[in-house]
């Protein structure tokens, strides 16, 4: 029995030692007491936004066929394995837009994110290439069926695909290509922003009856001969298909996409919008299902329009706001967490950031924070006030997890529990942080 007894008390005594190690309380200090929250505003305050004004607008665009030659991990959901037919191709998107004197660019990719390891290895490749930019801004469509391959760490390994050099090296060599054909097509172009009401087609998806942002948002590109591209937003998460499908396949947007091509556009690309705490109200989870909820969304977006505006003044104003966080808390239970460094070893850099575009009276908005649509009513209000209208963006390079409105911190939900990485207050945060811009952007 004593030998026992001594057996229990050392093993007892090495899981505390681990469990010290590994685990610490979460902190519930308000937020606007914080270093990294002041070292945020007034680097928001200090730091210039560059640009220019020019005499017209002018844009280009193009894709590039990114599909493996041979089967790679299917990335969303749990872990699948590889993919075991292609039902759609997947693709990078590329939209190019200068005024003559500052140029930017749009990436978009049929990826669940754009992680930034992927993202550093494209803007390597653009350099090395001597492409003309000012600034790149990442999006991509969210689909929960699309191929793994650019999550390098631990996590990215056990369960987003892992990291293949070769898929990395593939994604990077067709942005290169994507952003030359784009800039070789450049011609003047007119520009128009247009808002249409798609509320029968997103939900809140935690909140019975919540508020959700139901707006499709559209930038409008026209060029001189009348070939067109259109660059669009919505809430919805792009994941109509089983996590049981084991197809590579850009779900809803790849098959809203097609079809407005096939109707309107030369290229449509859609970059996921606030899509935290939304999901499709798609009426099943087959190809069949989701072609038909795609069908019906391009109906509404052909058919309905909410809000027209044109984007006349050729003036680009760009900028990027590195953002300092609390420290990681990515929670085991409602008041512990594992410690930082356990959790910087698993998920490794999150690249958090800002990127901030102005557009004539249109401002984007791209963040490295899954950021839930609840806020953008607000924000738009905002924007209405400043004369400007408003396209947030998400997946930008970065990726720091959820951020939810503050009030659902102690909810048991996944995007709160396991996805809000870095505390509570981030959604008063961002929320702050956003109107600051806007109000920036405004004077």
């Amino acid at each position: 029995m004593p030998r026992l007894l001594k057996f229990l008390a050392y093993f007892l005594g090495v899981i505390g030692l681990i469990a010290l190690a590994t685990i610490t309380t979460v902190d519930r200090s308000p937020i606007k007491e914080q270093d990294f929250y002041r070292e945020t505003f007034d680097r928001l305050s200090s730091t210039p936004w560059e640009g220019s004004e020019g005499e017209t607008w002018l844009a280009g665009w193009s894709k590039a066929n990114v599909t493996p030659p041979k089967p790679v991990d299917l990335v969303g959901y749990a872990p699948r394995g590889p993919y075991e037919f292609v039902q759609d191709s997947s693709y990078v998107k590329a939209i190019t837009l200068s005024n003559g004197k500052t140029r930017i660019a749009w990436l978009n990719y049929e990826l669940l994110i754009v992680h930034p390891a992927l993202a550093q290895a494209v803007e390597n490749a653009v350099k090395e290439a001597g492409i003309p930019t000012n600034q790149i801004i990442f999006t991509a469509t969210h689909t929960h069926s699309g191929m793994g391959g650019y999550m390098p760490g631990p996590l990215g390994e056990l369960a987003f695909g892992g990291y293949d050099q070769k898929v990395v090296d593939l994604l990077a060599a067709k942005s290169v290509q994507a952003l030359q054909t784009a800039l070789a097509s450049e011609d003047s172009v007119s520009m128009s922003f247009r808002k249409t009401k798609a509320e029968n087609f997103v939900a809140n998806r935690f909140v019975k009856d919540g508020p959700f942002d139901p707006f499709v948002r559209q930038v409008i590109f026209t060029k001189r001969d009348g070939k067109k591209a259109v660059f669009f937003t919505y809430a919805a998460h792009a994941t109509c298909l089983s996590s049981k499908f084991m197809g590579l396949s850009g779900d809803y947007p790849k098959a809203l996409t097609q079809k407005m091509e096939a109707r309107e556009y030369e290229l449509a690309l859609y970059a996921a919008g606030t899509v935290g705490s939304h999901r499709p109200l798609s009426k099943g989870n087959t190809p069949e299902k989701v072609e038909e909820y795609a069908t019906a969304l391009d109906s509404v977006i052909w058919l309905r329009m909410t809000n027209f505006a044109s984007n006349k003044i050729p003036r680009v104003l760009h900028s990027r706001l590195d953002l300092s966080l609390r420290e990681p808390h990515l929670r085991i239970s409602d008041n512990l967490r594992i410690r930082p460094w356990l959790f910087n070893y698993l998920l490794g850099e999150t690249n958090a950031h800002l990127d901030i575009t102005q557009v004539g009276r249109i401002l984007f908005i791209s963040s490295s924070g899954e950021l839930s649509g609840v806020f953008y009513e607000e924000w738009e209000k905002l924007a209405d006030q400043q004369g400007l209208k408003l396209m947030v963006t998400v997946f930008n390079g970065g990726y720091i997890g959820y951020i939810t409105p503050d009030e659902l911190y102690d909810e048991h939900f996944h995007e709160v529990r396991e996805m809000n990485w870095y505390g509570p207050g981030n959604g008063a945060y961002f929320d702050q942080l956003i109107r600051q811009i806007i109000t920036k952007a405004g004077k």
